[in-house]
């Protein structure tokens, strides 16, 4: 806050502040020719009388003590303007301090996890309950609360991972994220096959999950040239992936965007753009590590677990 606005807010403080004693003091004294406490000559359906009683001295030293003390507070815990107050108090410091002391805690209760290996954790029933909780205040507003996921929201029960499904690829995209980008390509593939271009790649993209795919199907046998031209490049020639740059699987039965024809041909004309949002600084290591042992766990059944 600058000076001139410092002194701006004090000289309103002020002003309030002598305006309510004025008025306390003006309000409260009585004047020559003011009738009595009892004669008003108000008087309304015969016996309800309007006196003009002050208020007792008690209750009016009251409202004096409440200014004397609006200051004092004022002058310790600030509120003129740019002044600190005496007590040096502020907001910030208070905010700082509980976290502190509630981080102090959590770590406390956290502190036998530190540094474990995620199946190691994900055999302890307390920490995946832990695990559990943080999940469902942090990731279940994309993955749903069965981790089931969405549309452009990943399945976690399953073992289908875009980028690796190990223990330590799970804490990875939990702490620092997951950036995956299909670029557009149907400008692209126009240019190189013609306006049918992307339904023949679709068709083919389709067929990488049946073994006679290309059997009779002329789109799909199109389209191959053209995956190979464009697509082999993230997909790989067998279209099986590559989870260093989470490019899926285009052979399995699973499709994050859907697996339509529709579907497959709006993905590659107008591309795809998922982020995973980094939670190392929101959740901190050993937490990520929980909530990473809780998912790893809905893919790995108990006894699967406890054989790590």
């Amino acid at each position: 806050m600058s000076i001139a606005w410092s002194w701006y807010v004090i000289a309103i403080v002020a002003l309030n502040i002598a305006g309510c004693v004025w008025l306390l003091w003006w309000t409260s004294r009585r004047r020559p020719g003011d009738p009595k406490p009892t004669d008003t000559s108000h008087v309304w359906d015969d016996d309800l009388t309007e006196y003009n009683k002050p208020l007792p001295r008690w209750w009016i030293n009251l409202f004096y003590l409440t200014i004397i003390f609006s200051i004092a507070y004022m002058a310790w815990f600030g509120g003129l303007g740019g002044y600190a107050g005496a007590g040096g108090w502020s907001s910030a410091k208070e905010h700082a301090a509980q976290k502190a002391s509630e981080d102090a805690k959590l770590n406390a209760a956290f502190a036998k996890f530190e540094g474990k290996p995620i199946d190691v954790i994900a055999r302890d029933p307390h920490a995946i309950a832990i695990g559990h909780s943080i999940f469902a205040n942090t990731c279940s507003g994309c993955h749903g609360s069965s981790a089931k996921g969405a549309i452009g929201y990943p399945n976690l029960t399953d073992d289908i991972w875009h980028w690796g499904g190990t223990p330590d690829r799970i804490l990875q995209t939990v702490l620092d994220g997951r950036e995956g980008v299909m670029p557009e390509w149907g400008k692209v593939l126009t240019g190189m096959g013609g306006p049918n271009a992307v339904d023949y790649v679709a068709s083919y993209v389709q067929s990488l999950s049946d073994p006679k795919g290309l059997e009779n199907n002329f789109m799909a046998a199109q389209g191959k040239s053209l995956y190979e031209g464009v697509c082999i490049a993230c997909h790989g020639p067998d279209g099986k992936g590559n989870k260093d740059m989470g490019a899926p699987d285009l052979t399995d039965d699973y499709w994050l965007y859907g697996g339509d024809k529709a579907q497959i041909v709006a993905t590659i004309t107008n591309g795809r753009h998922g982020i995973m949002p980094a939670h190392r600084a929101l959740l901190g290591e050993t937490r990520a590590r929980l909530v990473a042992a809780y998912v790893w766990s809905l893919s790995h059944a108990p006894q699967q677990v406890a054989a790590k």
